[in-house]
């Protein structure tokens, strides 16, 4: 009789906590949202950052407040705050860290349009230029961007293009010989779409064109650079070590 007395009451008990306020529990951890992620396209893997410039604006940095380059993605990132949420190399530099070809940030052109022949990816015509206006962004071949005189926020020149509307460039060989950890840029056709990647090991100029023609929608895009390619994506918790480095490009909060 005693057992059954104590049951009784046990159960009593459960039906009262039951009823009672539910205790609180931790949500469990979710990954920061942000726009890096991963991208697979044939056997290679990217790491793809795309941006809506109605949401967010794509900008130029080189020289921080002493005048001095940047530098790197980690002094950047510092200077910046959690307002940047994601942030790669931007063209090609010289050994001074000054950007080779054109360089517009806020709209104060820094460095003039390069037409000039050489050696090296940035001389092989056509190269092209990246430029955000506004809420919108585009890629043109030099040759029409110094016809169209877009007057940018932002611009930043290197090469060679990758995609020109819809078909790569005629002197990217389908895979050639030089594969490199490589990084750039395109965009979609709303003009509002502006969409980075960086390769996650070497890989060649054909492959790095299909990506954005094939896999990211990119009718015109832009390569940025090689083996100094470096990303800096906190949602991904990843903020990558290089050698000093020239212009960058990241998204701030509007």
């Amino acid at each position: 009789m005693m057992l059954r007395t104590v049951r009784a009451l046990l159960f009593a008990l459960s039906l009262t906590v039951g009823l009672g306020a539910p205790t609180s529990r931790a949500a469990p951890a979710t990954p920061a949202p942000g726009p890096c992620s991963s991208v697979q396209s044939g056997p290679e893997t990217f790491t793809v950052c795309v941006v809506d410039l109605k949401r967010q604006r794509v900008r130029l940095f080189w020289l921080g407040q002493d005048g001095l380059p940047y530098s790197s993605l980690g002094n950047l990132a510092e200077k910046q705050g959690p307002r940047l949420a994601f942030a790669m190399n931007a063209g090609m530099y010289d050994k001074g860290q000054a950007p080779v070809g054109l360089y517009v940030e806020d709209g104060r052109e820094m460095k003039g349009v390069s037409t000039a022949n050489g050696p090296g990816n940035f001389h092989l015509k056509p190269n092209g230029i990246f430029y955000v206006k506004g809420d919108r962004a585009g890629i043109l071949d030099t040759p029409r961007y110094l016809k169209a005189r877009p007057k940018p926020d932002f611009a930043t020149q290197s090469g060679p293009m990758l995609v020109i509307d819809g078909h790569i460039h005629p002197k990217i060989s389908t895979d050639g010989p030089s594969q490199k950890i490589r990084n750039g840029v395109g965009v979609r056709d709303d003009g509002h779409t502006a969409v980075f990647a960086i390769s996650e090991r070497p890989v060649t100029f054909g492959a790095f064109a299909r990506l954005f023609r094939d896999d990211l929608g990119c009718r015109n895009a832009l390569f940025l650079d090689g083996s100094v390619s470096s990303l800096y994506a906190p949602n991904l918790g990843r903020s990558d070590l290089s050698r000093p480095l020239g212009p960058l490009v990241g998204a701030v909060a509007r």
